[in-house]
């Protein structure tokens, strides 16, 4: 009897120590279980969704059953913890191993800029063990459609096509259907791409994005200067709009032609004939690096005083001598030669018309052959006569 008080004594002498340790309110952890990830710390965007991959672990030997909860979540706030791809209940973890879980915070579009603390908490229904988390929502959120691009300025010449990527965000709280528009200027072309198919709507789910391909095609004989693109992405009371700039720099435009304008001239079967080729720039904008060829008849040969102008500003022109030789072999008649002008930014051709005239040695013989010829017919229809 004795004996059974002294062991009742100690149990309860125990217990009173262990409660002199344990706070008001304060439950104890889990025995054998903690959790565990390496990133407590994140920031994140607002209503943008942190996921966090965590470890069960049991070290004790027995199997441990759990159920999991999140405190210190502000309202508005959502969570999921899903293992496995699936949103879970319940946990068991066998003895001396270990569960991973996962564990989606959502903060709301409109949350404030500041830094949140809240904690996962695994519960066996007697005590619990807990992990705490800090999230820092990096800029002030708003309820609102948002249109961005991190390239809005391009340059180029007027013939060129400006492609822009800008991205679409929805930010409100709703499935939003946003129609694609664009109020340029007269002549001004603008269209809308996604994954390569022209669009002139978006549908977005809340806090999704979309990247869009705005192509811009400036008016012909569009004039050097710097051109706002305005685009607007509009969805029932929501919109976003954004302001896209096109620098042109001028027009690129050539022309190959003479001194007198006509694009023709004669030549003899195996002389020499020089041509004065102007070569104007037309546009608003200098050609460089012009290089001058030539495409002759068989057996013919073309040769120039200089094949390359470095540059030709615009509204100004450069002269180049053409040398042309025609066949030894060319019979009378019409023939083409076609330049060439090749700038690095455009190209011109010029199709010539050159008529070849036999050689005056050649008319002198073919005279003497007929006199001969007739001289000849005399003197025989003299001599003979008719008997």
């Amino acid at each position: 009897m004795v004996g059974k008080l002294k062991k009742m004594l100690s149990i309860i002498a125990v217990g009173f120590i262990l409660l002199t340790f344990i706070k008001p309110g304060q439950v104890l952890a889990i025995e054998g279980v903690s959790l565990f990830t390496p990133y407590t710390g994140l920031s994140a965007a607002p209503g943008e969704t942190i996921n966090y991959s965590i470890d069960v672990i049991n070290s004790g030997p027995s199997i441990k059953n759990m159920s999991f909860s999140v405190e210190g979540l502000p309202d508005g706030w959502q969570y999921k913890i899903t293992a496995e791809g699936r949103e879970i209940k319940e946990l068991s973890v066998r003895g001396n191993s270990e569960e991973k879980v996962s564990l989606d915070i959502t903060s709301p579009l409109d949350v404030k800029k500041a830094d949140y603390r809240f904690s996962l908490v695994a519960t066996d229904g007697n005590s619990k063990s807990k992990l705490p988390f800090l999230m820092s929502i990096s800029e002030q959120g708003k309820l609102a459609s948002e249109l961005t691009s991190d390239q809005a300025n391009l340059q180029g010449n007027a013939d060129s096509k400006f492609t822009y990527t800008v991205t679409l965000r929805n930010r409100t709280a709703d499935t939003q259907n946003y129609a694609l528009s664009s109020s340029t200027a007269k002549g001004w072309g603008v269209s809308f791409k996604t994954d390569s198919d022209s669009v002139t709507s978006v549908k977005l789910e809340p806090n999704d994005t979309q990247d869009i391909t705005v192509e811009v095609t400036p008016p012909e004989k569009v004039k050097a200067g710097t051109y706002k693109i305005p685009i607007k992405a509009t969805s029932g009371n929501t919109s976003a709009e954004l302001e896209l700039e096109a620098v042109i720099t001028g027009t690129y435009g050539i022309e190959i032609t003479t001194s007198s304008g006509k694009l023709s001239t004669d030549i003899t079967a195996g002389k020499e004939k020089i041509v004065d080729l102007v070569i104007k720039n037309t546009g608003s904008a200098p050609l460089t690096d012009v290089n001058m060829t030539a495409k002759t008849p068989p057996n013919w040969e073309s040769e120039f005083d200089r094949s390359t102008i470095p540059e030709i500003q615009p509204g100004k022109s450069a002269t180049v001598k053409a040398k042309i030789k025609a066949s030894d072999e060319a019979i009378a008649g019409d023939y083409v030669t076609t330049f060439t002008a090749q700038a690095a930014e455009k190209s011109a051709d010029a199709t010539f018309r050159i008529s070849v005239k036999t050689s005056t040695v050649w008319g002198i013989v073919a005279v003497l052959i007929i006199a001969g010829v007739v001289a000849g017919l005399y003197y025989i229809v003299k001599k003979y006569g008719r008997r």
